[in-house]
């Protein structure tokens, strides 16, 4: 007897494959979870409106492109800047994450740098901000995980 596979339950395993490999075919899709093709490809669809997958891209290695000095910038903003800071930190290409948290610090930014010259210089280049009232820079010694997404619990 086939068991009956919620909504839910099947979007889940779904999102858990893509996990495993984004660049899996439907049909490979619709094999793994026992479905129809047409049911994978509609249940993607929906939940690429739904906005739950954003896309689909390559994890790039970093580090293997050169890009092996990884930076927290921590900074402590006027209220008012706090919008312009965050904009101004997401406009640079090597920041990979930018945040704004509670906390002693306004903002946390992680940047991926080729060397602690380019980083020296562009923190120096933003630091230039009046707005910015304090900062606190740490290079990264050992990335012990990184950029890891994980699978989602599944109700049996």
């Amino acid at each position: 007897m086939r068991r009956v596979m919620t909504y839910e339950n099947l979007d889940a395993k779904l999102i858990n494959a893509l996990l495993g490999d984004g660049r899996a075919s439907l049909r490979s899709l619709a094999e793994e979870l026992d479905v129809s093709v047409t049911t994978v490809s509609n249940h993607l669809r929906d939940l690429e409106d739904e906005g739950v997958i954003e896309g689909y891209t390559p994890r790039v290695n970093y580090d293997e492109l050169g890009y092996d000095v990884t930076a927290i910038i921590q900074l402590k903003v006027e209220g008012s800047a706090l919008p312009q800071i965050t904009d101004r930190l997401r406009e640079q290409k090597q920041m990979i994450s930018v945040y704004e948290v509670t906390g002693d610090y306004d903002i946390i930014a992680v940047g991926k740098f080729t060397d602690t010259d380019g980083m020296n210089s562009q923190i120096k280049a933003l630091l230039t901000d009046s707005d910015i009232r304090e900062s606190n820079t740490s290079v990264v010694l050992n990335a012990v995980v990184e950029n890891e997404q994980f699978e989602l619990d599944i109700d049996e």
